[in-house]
């Protein structure tokens, strides 16, 4: 009898909560609608994912490789040979433009979902248990935060294996601490507020704790942080291709750029073989930084109340 009154009102619960999730959701979109930048940069960065998953169907994989493309004229300007020409190879420029905007979006997106983990993972347990824990964890955090970013990237990249996994490591392994300190800031407030008092007041173990209370107040500030994040792990996988230490095997916009370099495409008046990148670039860092910008002013209760 009890089992049979009891689910019901657990159904409805559940029910509740989803009902108000959805019209949080609805309401930030609705905001988010209302931000003339951070709708361009979500159209923008729809259509450089579009191109990216339709690459397959726009351009062969053959024509990243020298050997398939020794018919091709070499240095062919767009005029001559389109769409976008070829390069010293004979590669076409828009095959690898397509390829390897399926690299380095996903390099960049792996990479700041692992950052986002574990600066979040710290973020948390620091600010949450305090004591000793947070002494070890944000003593681990300072000394990241003490070496210059991008040498010790290089560095790392420089040690292990050019592959893109190990790319995606070296990124979250140097970018994390910055999340972890702003995790840990938002936790310290969460955790002294009131209903949280009286959760622990009533017995709720740690788990309930995190995962009730801590966890969903932090969710916004770590969504608007990862598209904050994902311009950064972009540009360092390009740096790092860009340097010869990206994976060697596949196309990404920054190895492009490396490979222009090599080949003296500025010597050869080829803009169209580095141009189209660096654009590439831009233009998915600009969109990102617009949709992360919006979204942090929608999330965050301080910056909508100076808005």
């Amino acid at each position: 009898m009890t089992a049979e009154v009891a689910t019901p009102r657990v159904v409805g619960r559940r029910r509740i909560v989803w009902i108000r999730r959805r019209r949080a959701l609805s309401r930030v979109w609705r905001m988010y609608r209302a931000s003339k930048p951070g709708m361009i940069g979500l159209v923008v960065l729809l259509v450089f994912v579009v191109l990216a998953f339709a690459a397959p169907a726009l351009a062969s994989s053959s024509g990243l490789h020298a050997i398939s493309t020794v018919q091709n004229p070499t240095w062919a300007s767009p005029s001559k040979f389109g769409p976008l020409g070829t390069d010293n190879l004979g590669r076409t420029i828009g095959a690898q433009f397509l390829w390897g905007s399926r690299i380095s979006l996903f390099v960049g997106l792996a990479a700041t979902l692992l950052t986002m983990l574990i600066g979040s993972v710290v973020g948390i347990a620091a600010g949450f248990f305090g004591g000793r824990i947070e002494g070890v964890l944000m003593r681990i955090t300072e000394w990241f935060l003490v070496i210059p970013f991008l040498p010790l990237a290089i560095v790392l990249a420089s040690v292990l294996s050019r592959s893109l996994f190990n790319i995606i490591l070296v990124i979250a392994i140097t970018s994390w601490p910055f999340t972890a300190r702003l995790i840990r800031a938002q936790v310290l407030s969460v955790k002294e507020r009131g209903y949280v008092d009286r959760s622990r007041a009533l017995g709720a173990s740690r788990w309930h704790l995190t995962t009730r209370h801590i966890v969903p107040n932090v969710a916004p500030l770590i969504l608007a942080n990862t598209t904050l994040t994902v311009p950064i792990a972009i540009l360092t996988e390009t740096t790092l291709s860009f340097l010869g230490l990206g994976d060697p095997s596949r196309a990404s916009w920054g190895k492009m750029l490396n490979e222009a370099f090599d080949a003296g495409a500025i010597g050869q008046h080829a803009w169209w073989y580095y141009v189209p990148p660096g654009l590439g670039i831009m233009l998915v860092v600009l969109a990102f930084t617009l949709c992360g910008q919006a979204l942090e002013e929608i999330l965050n209760p301080r910056l909508s109340e100076r808005a």
